[in-house]
């Protein structure tokens, strides 16, 4: 009899530490894929997102825009983060997705510290990728070979450098590629003589950002189109966003992520571009 009547009391106070607990929390998820320009801002926003909203968690996966567009055209994922439009890529049915555009992204050519060149016009810079300009003492700087590194194809950074960079019948050389802006970065930062392109959001010390005809990379002069090399930052759904899938884009679309967390992390909100760009490249101010 005491035996039971020890169970019994085991089971009561049990259901008191549970109810003291309060009550469990579901847990919710959505997976965004895709552009590794825009992915700092989804991870930090996400994060930020889930510390705000106990039990909703919002994966993130890099993989390039290409991959972001394929997956949220197929319906695999919620979110397909690219930086180019979906009517750019090959075989997407842009009209069943719904664009978000959430910032803009500044990208620029950066090379290894100590090459000896800081700007660059954009002949020279054709001719780099093309294959025609092979040392950095041609642009006089040091003797140095020149490395091209490229993004792997499907990149919306690398389609938006290239588009901006390259004219019309211009093919980049082939030469080694990556899959991620970080591991680009990466690269360059430890492999003398090296060039390649990422968004301002990667730039950091350890790397050289170039000028291009005397005009430097920065957010200003991107707002303004300056700058060319620029793209939206696109989040994709497959139709119109319910559920936790609005939540989140209701929230990074949001004055206060957009006044505070897309600057911080080297974006520009699209309210304070002076110019607006469509699908086809053609750019007219914001009046």
């Amino acid at each position: 009899m005491k035996l039971i009547n020890s169970r019994f009391l085991l089971i009561i106070a049990f259901g008191f530490i549970l109810t003291a607990c309060g009550p469990v929390v579901e847990e919710e998820s959505i997976t965004a894929v895709g552009s590794s320009a825009l992915q700092p801002l989804v991870e930090a926003a996400g994060e930020q997102f889930s510390s705000e909203n106990v039990g909703k968690f919002i994966n993130v996966q890099g993989g390039g825009s290409g991959t972001g567009l394929s997956q949220i055209a197929a319906d695999a994922v919620d979110i397909g983060n690219s930086d180019i439009f979906a009517e750019e890529k090959d075989g997407i049915d842009a009209s069943k997705l719904v664009d978000h555009r959430v910032a803009v992204v500044g990208i620029t050519p950066i090379v290894t510290p100590g090459t000896g060149v800081t700007d660059i016009s954009i002949q020279e810079l054709q001719d780099i990728f093309t294959g025609k300009i092979t040392n950095w003492s041609e642009l006089g700087g040091k003797d140095l070979p020149i490395t091209v590194l490229n993004r792997a194809a499907g990149s919306g950074t690398r389609a938006t450098f290239e588009q901006w960079v390259l004219e019309e019948g211009q093919n980049s050389i082939i030469t080694q590629e990556q899959e991620s802006s970080g591991t680009v970065r990466q690269i360059v930062a430890s492999t003398p003589g090296t060039i390649s392109y990422v968004a301002f959001s990667y730039v950091n010390d350890d790397v050289v950002a170039l000028s291009i005809d005397g005009v430097e990379p920065t957010d200003e002069n991107v707002k303004t189109n300056e700058w060319p090399i620029w793209s939206y930052e696109h989040m994709y759904t497959n139709g119109e966003p319910t559920g936790l899938t609005k939540e989140f884009l209701d929230y990074i679309l949001s004055d206060d992520i957009q006044a505070s967390l897309i600057g911080a992390l080297g974006y520009i909100p699209t309210s304070e571009m002076e110019v607006e760009r469509d699908v086809e490249g053609n750019t007219v101010p914001i009046e």
